[in-house]
């Protein structure tokens, strides 16, 4: 199977998107889920965040307080990339749909996509989503919206947009679009002709063996 990179921005609609992947039957990997896993004590990410950020930020049971790291990656830029300079790295996705809200901020994952997609919507959308959905003031959800690369600036960057800027009914139909291109993409034949390529070598050295 290929890679696809799902990506969108805050409040965009992207999770009701991921829910319509789930539902078609196909394999999602949350990179959130992932991420939330790697910072747990043992791991080696684990680690290099306490030894770059300090100690303040644990809790008393040892594990990090995501609530205060992420106080601190939210005004500080330079902190946020040095985070996912350290947890990007230990994270790795073998399956289809890649749900991964920095795909296009940290690029780390774009080379293993095959197609990337962005959940768009127009900025006043996203903004009173946001402001409706968090209870936010104006000030403080387009502050939010700042912190991350633009929805504007993604879609640019994408292979396939789903517009989720209107009614629902919409997007949903563009996501079961999409799946259906995907489905009939043939993209997948060239990792089954390698690996079938290989196969017939080992079958070849095999054989010249059985024949020395």
């Amino acid at each position: 199977m290929f890679l696809v990179g799902l990506s969108g921005g805050i409040a965009s609609g992207k999770s009701s998107v991921v829910q319509v992947f789930r539902d078609l039957g196909c394999a999602v990997i949350d990179a959130d889920i992932i991420a939330h896993q790697v910072v747990k004590p043992g791991y080696p990410a684990y680690y290099r965040i306490v030894q770059a950020f300090g100690r303040e930020i644990l809790l008393e049971n040892g594990e990090i307080n995501r609530q205060a790291l992420g106080s601190i990656i939210f005004h500080q830029s330079e902190k946020r990339k040095l985070l996912n300079a350290i947890t990007h790295p230990e994270i790795r996705y073998r399956y289809v749909i890649l749900d991964i809200p920095l795909l296009f901020e940290t690029k780390t994952m774009l080379r293993f996509m095959k197609h990337t997609v962005v959940v768009y919507c127009d900025p006043q959308t996203q903004l009173s989503r946001l402001m409706q959905r968090n209870g936010l003031s104006r000030e403080e959800a387009e502050e939010r919206i700042a912190a991350q690369l633009s929805l504007e600036e993604k879609r640019q960057l994408a292979r396939h947009i789903l517009d989720n800027s209107g009614e629902w009914e919409v997007t949903r139909r563009q996501t079961l679009h999409l799946h259906s291109q995907l489905e009939d993409s043939l993209d997948f034949l060239p990792l089954r002709l390698g690996l079938f390529a290989g196969f017939l070598g080992i079958i070849y050295l095999f054989s010249r063996h059985l024949l020395l």
